[in-house]
C-alpha cells in the first residue's frame, strides 16, 4: 500500500520516530537468508566489524545476559557461524569470532537489505530520494561520531 506524503514536514519526533521503525521493519524482514533472528544477525555483524570478543563483551555490547549471548553463541556455532577459539592474551578466556560461513550470510542478508532499501527508494520523487539519502548518511555520521565520544569517555 502506497500512501502519498501530504505534508513533507513532520507535526514531531513521534512522526520520525514512526518513519524510522517502519523502515528498520522493513529493511530487517527482507534479509531472509539464514533465517536468522535479529539477535543472531545483530551478533553476527557486530562480530565481523569489530571482530572477536569475548562472551562477556558481547553481551554487553549486544545488551542481553551473558547466559542469553552463551546461548546465541552455541546456536550460531552449531550453524557453522560462529566459532569460540582460546584467547592468545589470556589462555583462561575464550573468544568469539565469525566463520566465513557466516560472512558470506552476513554479505547475503546486506544485499537483500540494500535490494529492499533500492526499492523502496525507486518508489520517491528524485528530491524525496537525495533528501533521504542526505538525511540517513547525517544520521550516520552523528551516531559515529557519539559512538566516538562515548568510546573515548570508556577508555
Amino acid at each position: 500500500m502506497h500512501h502519498a506524503l501530504m505534508d513533507t514536514s513532520p507535526e514531531g519526533p513521534d512522526d520520525l520516530i514512526v518513519a524510522v521503525e517502519q523502515m528498520i521493519r522493513y529493511v530487517r524482514q527482507s534479509a531472509r537468508t539464514g533465517g536468522l533472528s535479529t539477535a543472531a544477525s545483530s551478533t553476527l555483524a557486530r562480530l565481523s566489524r569489530e571482530g572477536p570478543q569475548r562472551l562477556t563483551e558481547l553481551a554487553r555490547a549486544e545488551g542481553v545476559s551473558q547466559p542469553n549471548m552463551t546461548q546465541l553463541v552455541t546456536r550460531l556455532e552449531r550453524a557453522g557461524l560462529a566459532r569460540r577459539t582460546a584467547d592468545a592474551s589470556d589462555g583462561r578466556g575464550v573468544l568469539v569470532a565469525v566463520t566465513s560461513t557466516g560472512a558470506e550470510v552476513l554479505d547475503r542478508r546486506r544485499a537483500e537489505r540494500a535490494r529492499a532499501l533500492r526499492q523502496l527508494m525507486e518508489d520517491m520523487t528524485g528530491p524525496e530520494r537525495q533528501a533521504t539519502t542526505t538525511a540517513l548518511l547525517a544520521l550516520a555520521r552523528v551516531i559515529d561520531n557519539r559512538q566516538d565520544t562515548s568510546e573515548e569517555g570508556r577508555a
